[in-house]
């Protein structure tokens, strides 16, 4: 064999035992740098500075999903949720509607939540309903938008975050949608753990027990390392869309009005990055010159609910069904929303 073939048989096995997720990122950046070097410095800070400003929430995260592995609370904690589930999803709906997450920023605590299980429906609830609104971009919508149009976003948060919370919980009652986290995710320590922790022992001082710190040293690791990837791919995709998804592309497809903008609207949401604040100004001067405001609402709805890097850190720890409900409850939600806002601006 040749040395060439042999070098070739060395990087295929290299590429083999790569991390596919992080060689996605290495190759993303690679490409960047051969056809755009300033692009591929822009995505770099882009990255680094997204990753950074979400790297609290990330810790928290982790470190509550690992300290009720080791602690063994996480068993109870689901118990005590699936009690009362009526009343779990409306605080998760509010504390969601009102949280500081974005769509990208609320999945590893989603993870932690779901790590925990805590129930699915509780769990969709909080995750469909934080990404579309939060107290600073409330102010920010008062400020530039209407007032009914800022409160109508208020009341598209709640309502699609009771209602992806309440049908999810009618398909975990039919026997549906179970086991929502990736292998990956769930397990966490797995069986690699030191001795197995017994479900019906609680110690919230685990660190006094080796079996406990080695479950919690093991648990954090690697959901720490998992959702590491997977947001530092969802942020190198967000810069590009950024830089090269024209502002005035989205502007020009978005200015029909009528009943026809709002599934326009939605449609265009969901591949289209365009981050709650940055849609503002641009969802200000469409409606100033004739846009319909249900279509307005609509994308700014589905936009931060599904677009192309939240879909991706979406789809990073949740199973393929849980995934695709996610998806479909957003853009049902998202054209429900759109149309029923309408429907009120004609009846007032």
């Amino acid at each position: 064999m040749t040395a060439f073939a042999h070098a070739v048989r060395g990087i295929g096995g290299l590429f083999r035992q790569a991390d596919r997720v992080w060689l996605t990122v290495v190759l993303l950046f690679v490409g960047l740098v051969i056809l755009d070097a300033n692009q591929a410095g822009s995505s770099f800070v882009f990255t680094a500075e997204s990753f950074l400003w979400i790297l609290p929430f990330l810790l928290i995260s982790v470190l509550l999903a690992a300290g009720l592995k080791g602690a063994g609370a996480d068993g109870l904690i689901a118990l005590a949720v699936s009690r009362r589930p009526v009343a779990a999803i409306l605080i998760a709906t509010l504390a969601g509607a009102f949280s500081p997450f974005c769509s990208c920023g609320v999945v590893p605590l989603v993870a932690a939540l779901l790590a925990a299980g805590v129930p699915l429906s509780a769990v969709m609830a909080f995750w469909l309903s934080s990404p579309i609104m939060d107290p600073e971009m409330f102010v920010l919508m008062a400020v530039q938008l209407p007032m009914p149009f800022t409160l109508a976003k208020v009341a598209a948060a709640v309502a699609i975050g009771a209602a992806a919370g309440f049908a999810t919980f009618g398909l975990e009652r039919l026997g549906y949608l179970g086991n929502p986290l990736k292998k990956a995710v769930a397990t966490g320590c797995g069986t690699t753990c030191a001795p197995a922790l017994s479900k019906a022992s609680v110690n919230w001082q685990f660190w006094h027990e080796p079996a406990r710190r080695a479950a919690f040293a093991l648990e954090a690791k690697e959901i720490s390392l998992f959702l590491t990837k997977w947001l530092v791919l969802a942020f190198a995709l967000e810069s590009l869309m950024v830089a090269w998804l024209p502002g005035e592309l989205v502007a020009q497809t978005l200015g029909g009005e009528g009943w026809s903008a709002v599934p326009i609207a939605v449609a265009v949401g969901v591949p289209a990055y365009l981050n709650g604040y940055a849609a503002i100004p641009l969802i200000g001067q469409l409606m100033e010159v004739g846009m319909a405001p249900g279509a307005a609402l609509a994308f700014m709805v589905a936009g931060g609910v599904t677009s192309l890097p939240a879909s991706t850190a979406v789809y990073a720890i949740a199973r393929g069904a849980v995934f695709g409900w996610y998806i479909v409850v957003a853009l049902i939600g998202s054209l429900l929303i759109g149309y029923a806002y309408q429907l009120w601006l004609l009846a007032t």
